[in-house]
């Protein structure tokens, strides 16, 4: 049950200013490109994660862009399961770019569909990544919102214990540094490898 749980909402966001409004829109445009660009997210310089989208078949997805209903499987530094998330919303407008994830099963355990969330947070978070012109800057914000430990009942499955070491430990540790190191990256403070 959600009620009992500690929820937690977390913004991230990093911003970059851009001379005149041809540069802020050339280098918008590239922003959204890399913003769409998950498999990429794995090359930022450094310690990171690994980001692989798959289609809603479970299909690995090389170049495509995000769509309603794909999956991303995220792997953490470390000895560590997977996680997954599913795309729940998706906006591409001529000043905004964004998206939304949610934790959920894995799209390879077709037997376990409905049932275990692969993710150290409860399916009702929601993670929106974004991007947006303002005036001449872009920003990029990370909007966590609904996060609560997965650690109870069946959708926390065997991962109990994992999922609250992941949550309270390890990814409490390291979300800030994954998250200001990509929204740097999609406006241009730093370049992937």
């Amino acid at each position: 049950m959600v009620s009992t749980k500690k929820i937690m909402d977390k913004t991230y966001a990093s911003h970059n200013s851009f001379g005149n409004q041809a540069l802020v829109d050339e280098m918008f445009q590239k922003s959204k490109e890399k913003l769409f660009n998950v498999n990429q997210w794995s090359h930022l310089p450094g310690i990171t994660a690994s980001f692989q989208l798959y289609s809603p078949s479970g299909q690995e997805k090389m170049a495509d862009r995000p769509q309603i209903s794909d999956y991303i499987k995220i792997d953490l530094p470390g000895p560590f399961p997977e996680n997954w998330v599913v795309v729940t919303h998706l906006i591409e407008e001529k000043y905004l770019a964004s998206f939304t994830v949610s934790p959920c099963e894995s799209p390879l355990d077709k037997w376990l569909q409905g049932e275990e969330i692969e993710h150290f947070f409860i399916k009702e978070a929601t993670s929106t990544f974004q991007v947006e012109i303002k005036g001449t800057h872009i920003h990029a914000q990370e909007i966590g919102k609904n996060e609560a430990i997965n650690n109870k009942g069946y959708e926390a499955g065997k991962r109990k214990i994992i999922n609250t070491l992941l949550a309270e430990g390890a990814w409490a540790g390291f979300q800030a540094y994954q998250w200001e190191k990509l929204l740097d990256y999609l406006v241009h403070k730093i370049e992937a490898d």
